[in-house]
């Protein structure tokens, strides 16, 4: 019997960033997006008080967070020798694979979002992201362009150890391993 549970807050936060651009199936409703939380009205400053100090900008880190590498394709750094090579050749076992290619760009990037954090949760390691070569275009196709992208974003990088074009076997130019990290759990 599979044990269900419930997403975090931080899970529903990062599941309706990815929704966002969706659009509702016919019939259903769309799930509002929760507001920020209303910041309390600061007293009014009688005295002649210097201003406070500037804030920091949105996207710095906290001081005890390092911030992440840039996530490169076929970069393998940050990972022991023997499992870089296993993954670069495509010898890791893959735990989950999504097809993305046919989908539009809104779709496949939720769909990728939620892909990516539900195989982390449940301690999967690497899995297989197919987007397609997007030859028939005569280009390089969207999707194989975007999905490093998406992959790298501050929202996705920290559940990601490395990416990887695939082997020929695996859907080669027209997919990605992406090799997960490990779910560290604080109890």
């Amino acid at each position: 019997m599979t044990r269900h549970r419930s997403p975090t807050a931080e899970e529903r936060r990062l599941w309706r960033l990815a929704m966002r651009d969706a659009d509702p199936l016919p019939g259903r409703a769309a799930e509002l997006p929760e507001e920020p939380p209303v910041p309390e009205a600061e007293p009014v400053a009688t005295s002649l008080a210097p201003p406070p100090a500037p804030m920091p900008p949105r996207d710095a880190r906290p001081a005890g967070r390092p911030s992440l590498p840039p996530l490169t394709p076929g970069s393998i750094t940050d990972m022991d020798r023997r499992t870089g090579d296993r993954f670069r050749k495509g010898q890791l076992v893959i735990d989950a694979r999504i097809d993305l290619h046919g989908m539009t760009q809104a779709q496949a990037h939720g769909a990728l979002a939620g892909f990516v954090h539900h195989a982390w949760a449940q301690g999967r390691r690497c899995v297989l992201v197919i987007t397609g070569k997007g030859t028939w275009s005569g280009g390089a196709g969207v999707l194989r362009a975007a999905v490093p992208r998406w992959l790298a974003d501050s929202a996705l990088r920290p559940m990601i150890l490395a990416i990887h074009p695939a082997q020929p076997k695996d859907g080669g130019d027209g997919a990605l391993y992406v090799l997960l990290k490990r779910r560290r759990d604080h109890a």
